[in-house]
């Protein structure tokens, strides 16, 4: 079987299985063919995520790559529509459940699976080979550092964000729109400053909406319909039945430092902290630069006098006190139990050392 530039085989054209699909006359067999040598990153394997692989995986888009550096929670269940509660039980990071479920989905498509968390050291190394990459993250330093990347290496992707039942997308191609720093000039939002899931709550519905809006314009971007993309960014109060476009032709004359100077700072490493509260859960990630591998076995033998121990290949849990902490074998680790970064550094130092 032959193969493409980028390494995806060439098969003939399932024409039966996608058959609704190639009648889509903007799509057709031409479209179909595109769509399976193209390869898409997604970032963030969570709510919009989860729905994006599932989109990405049942139309045919030859290799699909899931990046995400959690795991999987019974809160998750109401709006992350790839898992169950099996999943929540077999104790697998969230990428390796949804390439375990996508793989039953379609065995024509290569599906790659990455228990990481993106940063400026190994973003090329997941995201370099993609024509195309979603965001289906909870946090704007990851957003930042995408966009970063994004228009340093001339890669469209589109963002997209979700709080209450309220959601925002924007499709970002360098050199023909706007940036997300365009449109946030002065970056991500201050600690404390934008409400959270944990302070909001969110609906599956609202989900839903922002996932296929942004599956779809990818579509469009596979297929070269770069004619019928949205240049102006989506936004949708669902509750209130608020559905508008906001032009954002505006932003052309815009100085942005990203897209006109060219200054990548996240992509740097200047901006990107390596703490996180993350959103909704109680808890901290931590991560540390130059870290080596942790041996998680060996790990597991010494704390399992303190607590319950899970172990897998991809993450040692371990429930002491009141905290559950999951490490990885980077080093990195998510502490919850608490939302002080202090504490979550002493607990993290105390028990898995420094």
């Amino acid at each position: 079987m032959s193969e493409n530039a980028d390494g995806l085989p060439n098969p003939e054209i399932d024409t039966q299985r996608y058959s609704r699909q190639i009648r889509f006359a903007p799509i057709g067999i031409a479209g179909q063919q595109k769509l399976s040598e193209s390869t898409v990153a997604i970032i963030g394997c969570g709510a919009l995520g989860s729905i994006q692989a599932s989109t990405m995986v049942r139309a045919g888009v030859g290799r699909v790559r899931l990046i995400d550096r959690d795991f999987l929670e019974a809160s998750n269940l109401q709006r992350q529509f790839l898992y169950d509660e099996n999943d929540i039980e077999s104790g697998w990071p969230k990428s390796v459940a949804a390439k375990l479920k996508l793989d039953r989905i379609n065995s024509q498509v290569t599906i790659e699976n990455a228990v990481e968390d993106l940063n400026e050291s190994n973003i090329d190394r997941l995201c370099g080979d993609a024509n195309i990459l979603l965001d289906g993250t909870d946090n704007f330093e990851t957003r930042f550092l995408i966009n970063d990347f994004a228009v340093h290496r001339n890669k469209p992707w589109i963002f997209g964000g979700c709080i209450g039942c309220d959601g925002q997308s924007m499709t970002i191609v360098p050199g023909e729109t706007a940036c997300l720093h365009c449109l946030m000039m002065q970056g991500p939002p201050p600690p404390g400053t934008a409400e959270t899931c944990d302070s909001a709550g969110i609906l599956a519905t609202i989900i839903g909406l922002i996932a296929s809006f942004q599956c779809n314009e990818a579509f469009k971007i596979m297929t070269g319909h770069m004619d019928k993309i949205n240049h102006g960014l989506l936004s949708i109060g669902l509750w209130e039945n608020d559905f508008r476009i906001i032009d954002l032709s505006e932003l052309s004359n815009v100085d942005c430092p990203v897209c006109s100077r060219r200054e990548f700072k996240w992509l740097h490493g200047d901006q990107t902290s390596k703490t996180a509260v993350l959103c909704g859960r109680n808890a901290v990630q931590l991560s540390y630069t130059g870290r080596r591998d942790v041996d998680l076995s060996e790990l597991e033998k010494r704390l399992r006098t303190l607590g319950r121990t899970r172990l897998n290949e991809f993450m040692l849990q371990v429930q002491i006190e009141n905290y559950s902490v999951t490490v990885f074998p980077d080093g990195r680790a998510i502490i919850k139990g608490t939302e002080d970064i202090a504490k979550a550094k002493s607990l993290y130092s105390q028990w898995i050392g420094n």
